[in-house]
């Protein structure tokens, strides 16, 4: 591996783990609850993030040019939440402006299974063949649209192993039952995108910490955090699993102590 794509990845990836912020739900969602205004959302969150997950625009609106937080930049995209499909992506972001961005990775998603299944595979791969030329990684993202029910061990595991297949440097995939299943079978790094939907902060923990447990590097997680009453304390507790190895029961009592 080349120096240059060492470096970011170790910008990201510091000590083998990793807790990536995103707030690139805007590209298909719109102005989502608390990301209305996303610089005052994340300002006090990103101490704790090691990657901002983001589009293009909101980088350059939103985020100060003195911000030291690697860039992980959304570059996929052309469909809406109230379109037909959520799949039919395409890339939306050269790689002079990717380069001009001085962004540590890029982040694609991968719709497996759906009508554009081949479409966002060759998204994927020819990103990687644009990006390997000047040592930018590629993170592939898992999605699955608007059928949430394909989030199981077989499906993910397919899922993650194509990604990897195409040369992708980290698969961000959803959290599921048999989680070990998923890594077990893809030869490059996961991140856990999110799980179930859950009803408490200790519910995440639960899912979040049996996700590293099974082997996940960390987490690419957003709206469990940013949509939180109490953003910060969640971003200290998961980020305490993450590269501290709390237990549930510990990231509780930081969740607590750090709520005020």
């Amino acid at each position: 591996m080349d120096w240059g794509m060492e470096n970011r990845l170790a910008s990201l990836i510091p000590d083998g783990r990793c807790f990536f912020l995103p707030i690139d739900h805007g590209y298909f969602l719109g102005p989502t609850r608390k990301l209305e205004k996303p610089g005052e959302t994340i300002k006090p969150l990103l101490p704790y993030a090691d990657g901002l997950f983001v589009t293009r625009g909101v980088l350059r609106a939103c985020v100060e040019p003195t911000e030291q937080t690697p860039i992980i930049l959304r570059v996929s995209g052309g469909t809406s939440v109230i379109g037909k499909d959520l799949s039919h992506e395409a890339v939306t972001t050269s790689i002079d402006d990717i380069i001009r961005l001085n962004v540590a990775a890029v982040g694609v998603s991968v719709f497996i299974g759906s009508d554009y299944e081949h479409e966002t595979i060759m998204n994927l791969a020819n990103l990687v063949n644009e990006c390997e030329r000047y040592g930018i990684p590629v993170m592939a993202v898992n999605a699955v649209g608007k059928e949430l029910e394909k989030r199981d061990a077989r499906y993910l595991s397919l899922c993650t192993r194509i990604c990897a297949e195409m040369g992708a440097k980290v698969v961000k995939t959803y959290w599921c039952e048999d989680f070990e299943k998923v890594v077990e079978g893809c030869p490059v790094p996961v991140v856990i995108a999110g799980g179930p939907k859950v009803d408490s902060e200790k519910e995440v923990f639960e899912f979040v910490h049996d996700g590293i447990e099974r082997g996940a590097i960390g987490l690419n997680l957003g709206r469990n955090v940013w949509q939180h009453p109490h953003p910060v304390a969640m971003m200290k507790a998961l980020r305490a699993i993450v590269h501290d190895d709390a237990t549930v029961e510990e990231a509780v009592d930081i969740f607590e102590t750090s709520k005020g």
